[in-house]
């Protein structure tokens, strides 16, 4: 008689949260989560006070909220762009508009390299795919400190060819527990890309000055303005561009970067409401402070009269770029 042969006793899989591997980080009075899925800043906290609107470690993330954006931020318009003379067509992924959003890194597992008390190491690979047909390793680094987290990309091309490259991250910053309309934001920039209404598409820079919604360049209370727009032309000390956002009782979060950047996006995180009505609880529950290393729709530069800011990998070649986040206190 023919017996089946026994299959050995099989070991319950490692529970992985939805988010991904949660690496925790601690520095002082600081802690920060970060999700391996798309390298996400899943909360940042000083002295228990959350600097960014975090989210659960077994949730889906909510859309791009902490991810790392890559090999584009912000969006290609249409999903079409033209390289080296080939025209390349990528996935649309703007709800409710024509646009690629965000790049292709945002939903890839990223692997822990290297892992300490205070910082974490992470990287992926973007395959080459329809749209995109370039190998590029993708290697991010959170650091703790004193003076904050800071964050840097590198993005080292493995193809035989140069590939368009764009980065950028996504946290939304909470100043204090005060809403959003009554925090006040100072953005260090003299110009700001004006875009369509219902695609966000460029159209071109006009100046900040004169213009309540656009001029922050001296802090001010955002109030029930609406912002999802690029912003240039910044002023920097010492190097580096400053957006602080501060809470009346005194409390806040500022974002830095250098130079890498020349281009912030600012979001107020304005939601639709929900299908029953109700109000989306991410509705205005942060400011979307996006440092970016080019223009929305960058991949598609030659359009424009304005640097855009797109980046050009050889070969072997590596680009990097940083920022930081750090708390305020009163």
């Amino acid at each position: 008689m023919f017996t089946m042969p026994q299959s050995p006793a099989q070991t319950p899989p490692t529970s992985v949260p939805a988010s991904g591997t949660d690496v925790v980080l601690r520095s002082g009075s600081y802690e920060a989560h970060i999700a391996s899925v798309g390298a996400s800043l899943r909360s940042l906290t000083l002295d228990g006070r959350d600097l960014v609107v975090p989210f659960a470690a077994d949730e889906v993330r909510p859309a791009y909220r902490g991810a790392t954006l890559a090999p584009w931020p912000n969006r290609v318009v249409d999903g079409v762009y033209t390289f080296a003379g080939v025209t390349y067509k990528l996935a649309l992924t703007d709800p409710g508009r024509p646009n690629a959003l965000h790049g292709l890194a945002v939903w890839l597992d990223f692997a822990v390299v290297s892992q300490s008390e205070d910082a974490v190491t992470l990287a992926a690979v973007v395959v080459p795919q329809a749209g995109y047909p370039w190998r590029l390793r993708v290697e991010t680094t959170y650091r703790l400190g004193a003076d904050g987290l800071t964050q840097t990309v590198v993005a080292t091309n493995e193809s035989a060819d140069a590939a368009p490259f764009g980065t950028g991250p996504h946290p939304y910053l909470v100043a204090g527990s005060a809403p959003l309309d009554e925090w006040s934001l100072t953005l260090p920039a003299d110009q700001v890309l004006e875009v369509t209404d219902n695609q966000l598409a460029p159209i071109g820079l006009a100046e900040v000055a004169g213009s309540d919604r656009f001029d922050w360049r001296s802090p001010r209370v955002l109030g029930d303005v609406e912002i999802d727009h690029a912003f240039t032309g910044l002023s920097r000390v010492d190097g580096v561009a400053t957006v602080r956002v501060v809470d009346p009782s005194g409390t806040g979060v500022e974002m830095v970067w250098d130079g890498a950047c020349p281009w912030v996006q600012i979001h107020t995180a304005d939601l639709p409401l929900l299908s029953n009505g109700g109000i989306d609880p991410g509705h205005r529950a942060g400011l979307a402070v996006e440092p970016m290393t080019c223009a929305p729709d960058a991949f598609n530069a030659p359009r424009y009269d304005y640097d855009a800011g797109l980046l050009v990998v050889e070969p072997g070649s590596s680009v990097s770029a940083s920022w930081r986040i750090a708390g305020i206190t009163r």
